[in-house]
């Protein structure tokens, strides 16, 4: 599969390239795009105040640029968190999309979002704070009404962006569970 992997409100860190590779030893092409222009954080709020100060149709015009060359080749997309949330956006309006990989996040969907059985899986923390269940309810009934064929699998007790082992989230079994489950998911595709 050909993959665009999207960053968390974190930037480029280790653990994304790190998910490249491990994606990449699986047989996958992989693109990661910075969309924070070499920028990575410490904190969330580090992060989420640099995506204020870009704004959100910049973000998604520099993901879209990104995506561009290669949409034509039959993109999965993926990524983490607030990746996942540009993810979903771009697979839901590219007609080659192949499938979506969200990983620790959503995003809202227009009233008039409409795809053809695109295989989405999402992992996602349970509890998340950024993920709640009455969201999460909404999101998977919305993306089904859309035309998707989604799974979504939860991980007990884990941190929002619980495969980062550099993060406090961080959950080993957790993160190992949804790789397994992950490649599975692309290997079908």
């Amino acid at each position: 599969m050909n993959i665009m992997l999207f960053h968390s409100t974190y930037g480029l860190r280790p653990a994304v390239r790190a998910a490249a590779d491990r994606l990449r030893a699986a047989g996958h092409e992989v693109w990661t795009p910075d969309l924070f222009d070499g920028r990575t954080f410490e904190t969330a709020e580090e992060g989420r105040a640099l995506k204020e100060e870009i704004g959100k149709d910049e973000l998604l015009r520099r993901a879209v640029l990104a995506s561009a060359p290669y949409s034509g080749r039959g993109l999965v997309y993926a990524g983490f968190s607030f990746g996942a949330a540009t993810a979903q956006t771009l697979a839901l309006g590219d007609r080659h999309a192949r499938g979506l990989l969200l990983l620790h996040g959503t995003s809202d969907l227009a009233p008039n979002a409409s795809v053809d059985g695109l295989p989405v899986q999402l992992h996602v923390a349970e509890p998340d704070p950024f993920e709640p269940d009455d969201w999460l309810s909404a999101w998977y009934l919305q993306m089904g009404r859309a035309g998707a064929d989604v799974e979504v699998y939860r991980y007990p007790g884990a941190g929002h962006l619980y495969t980062d082992p550099e993060l406090p989230d961080y959950d080993e079994e957790a993160a190992e569970a949804t790789w397994r489950v992950a490649l599975g998911f692309l290997d079908s595709l």
